[in-house]
């Protein structure tokens, strides 16, 4: 029986093959984000690891955290406090909740450009999702916190008549409350720092893919951040810059000092821990930060994710 001309047409081509999805995809990007998360007890451990890895054969470990923290607070605090003539029951609190939070996110962009570097080996050979050592960087420094955390309850418990105090600004108005007191809005720093824990993981995630392809951003990096905390209001308060000056030089002192972007992220926090008025206007631009940093973390995500291997 003769067979159709169509259907021998038909045998004698190949199967169709299906073009392989493109490694620059959004789906593969977002595909990333949740297998990471869904693998949080790996990212979990890795980050316990690092944190005994670093104290090991120590006699009190991670205890150093909190002492180190507690003795530059203390020091900086006292220090400054005479240097500035500020009242040292409100000062060392200020310094104390600004040197917690400005380790935390100083950390997530100095170990950020390095996640994927100190991560070679793993990267290489362990067929995991990239987001997972952006999460192991992350809540690493987040146990980091914990630890520093209880300085902030010790000072607390010492200067707590202090902060719960209310006082009036002096200088030009004052009939101007800056000092309202501490109240059931000392609860606003935890949405503050599930914000910048946000922001951290954006930043890490966009610093670490850079870094792995350009080797020169770590110290570049390294050498911004420092001049950021001197310019960052963590050991001085802003009004110390605007005492003196006249009406058109304070807004223009002011202006400068609204555009560290770091600002506003440790004044979210730190204000309603310390007593403070917290204004909203700091709530606006971490949060306008926070748009636009996960948009260009999430372009590089799309993009270089399948070459960090490569560069690493």
């Amino acid at each position: 029986m003769a067979v159709p001309a169509l259907a021998r047409q038909d045998a004698d081509d190949p199967a169709p093959v299906e073009a392989a999805p493109s490694p620059r995809s959004w789906g593969r990007a977002f595909a990333d984000i949740r297998a990471a998360i869904a693998q949080r007890e790996l990212w979990g451990h890795l980050g316990w690891q690092d944190i005994k890895q670093r104290y090991r054969r120590s006699v009190i470990g991670p205890l150093w955290i909190t002492i180190s923290m507690a003795v530059t607070a203390a020091a900086l605090g006292g220090l400054y406090s005479q240097l500035f003539g500020q009242p040292i029951g409100t000062f060392m609190p200020y310094v104390t909740v600004g040197f917690m939070i400005w380790y935390f996110i100083s950390a997530c962009v100095l170990e950020g450009t390095e996640t994927f570097i100190a991560n070679e080996g793993l990267i290489r050979f362990l067929p995991a999702p990239l987001m997972i050592y952006v999460f192991r960087t992350v809540w690493r420094q987040i146990l980091f916190f914990a630890h520093n955390v209880v300085v902030y309850v010790i000072v607390l418990a010492i200067f707590f008549r202090q902060l719960d105090q209310p006082y009036t600004m002096v200088n030009n108005n004052p009939d101007a409350i800056v000092h309202p007191g501490l109240s059931w809005w000392a609860l606003l720093a935890i949405p503050a720092f599930v914000l910048i824990v946000v922001n951290g993981l954006w930043v890490t995630l966009l610093f670490g893919i850079i870094s792995a392809r350009f080797r020169d951003i770590p110290p570049v990096v390294g050498s911004f951040m420092q001049l950021f905390f001197t310019m960052t209001p963590i050991i001085w308060t802003t009004d110390l810059l605007t005492g003196g000056a006249p009406g058109s030089a304070k807004a223009i002192i002011e202006f400068l000092a609204k555009l560290n972007p770091f600002y506003h992220f440790i004044e979210i926090f730190r204000a309603p821990l310390v007593g403070q008025v917290q204004s909203w206007t700091h709530w606006a631009v971490a949060g306008g930060i926070t748009v636009v940093g996960w948009t260009l973390a999430l372009v590089a995500l799309r993009n270089y994710r399948s070459r960090v291997a490569y560069w690493v």
